[in-house]
């Protein structure tokens, strides 16, 4: 069929009630080192982790306060996985000096031997922007600006002039610089600045619109050279038992052919979301989709 890269938003360590399973609520440390080892073992490219620094009071009901920090996690993730990508989905950028962002990563790139992904996004809490004495109004500004200090600064050691960074990251150029979001803003950053593209939810416009948008956009800045064309799915490998919701569900040659068009629009990187019951029901679905699905796709 076709060639696809798979990539998984890692379980426990952002625990919003909206995309949080209810058996994550009552885990830890060991259930997300066991799902990004299974992850590993089962050939995903990459694993995600997200970014919130202080959850509102107001907020706190719907996206709880549970929000792992991500250069940490990805950091400890490095030490207990040997290929997977480690890749921030998404990093505020606006909250950090961007040579602070450069270090970090720069950092996790050379300690994790180049597997580093830095994904960009211009963020939407507004009480944390306030808190973080952050303008939110000029994120979207804020937000490209950092992309360029950022990426002078994987290039070149003095990237930054007069201030010097190391260790150096091991990737040429330093690890990829993904763009999240789904709004016109954020298909512009990815498409203009950003090695690739992480949709936050289904663009208004459609997916195939917005892939196109986004590649006229690079045509016409005249950017060529590889990029990372994400895409969102839910699967369920089998029959379940309990109602899964909406989601991709069936004999894993079902699952593989609906699979396969999500790439026939141009997507590269499609992060798949597994509904489960525990740990355990999902490093089942992990493996399923490994040795009975992938290989269909591939």
């Amino acid at each position: 069929m076709t060639s696809l890269a798979f990539g998984l938003q890692l379980p426990v360590q952002a625990q919003s009630r909206i995309m949080a399973d209810e058996w994550e609520h009552h885990s830890g440390p060991p259930e997300i080192k066991l799902i990004a080892q299974t992850a590993d073992r089962c050939g995903f490219d990459y694993v995600g982790v997200c970014d919130h620094v202080a959850i509102p009071r107001d907020l706190a009901p719907r996206m709880t306060t549970t929000w792992y920090d991500t250069v940490s996690t990805l950091s400890w993730l490095a030490g207990v996985t040997e290929r997977v990508r480690l890749a921030s989905t998404v990093f505020v950028a606006a909250y950090r000096n961007p040579l602070i962002t450069a270090k970090a990563f720069s950092t996790l790139d050379a300690l994790s031997g180049g597997r580093a992904v830095l994904g960009v996004g211009a963020g939407h809490v507004q009480a944390e922007f306030a808190a973080l004495g952050v303008a939110f109004d000029q994120r979207g500004r804020m937000t490209d600006e950092a992309i360029k200090v950022v990426r002078a600064a994987f290039a070149d050691e003095w990237g930054a002039g007069e201030l010097g960074q190391s260790p150096r990251p091991v990737q040429a150029g330093g690890p990829p610089i993904w763009v999240g979001g789904s709004t016109p803003p954020a298909l512009r950053r990815a498409a203009t600045l950003g090695d690739g593209w992480l949709p936050q939810g289904p663009p208004p416009q459609g997916m195939a619109a917005a892939i196109s948008e986004i590649r006229a956009a690079r045509e016409k800045a005249g950017r060529t050279g590889p990029f990372a064309m994400g895409g969102m799915t839910r699967v369920y490998v089998g029959e379940a038992a309990w109602d899964v919701g909406p989601c991709l569900t069936g004999r894993p040659e079902a699952v593989a052919e609906a699979v396969a068009e999500q790439a026939s629009v141009g997507v590269t990187h499609l992060q798949v979301k597994f509904p489960a019951r525990s740990a355990g029901e999902l490093v089942e679905q992990l493996t399923a989709f490994s040795t009975e699905v992938m290989p269909l796709v591939k």
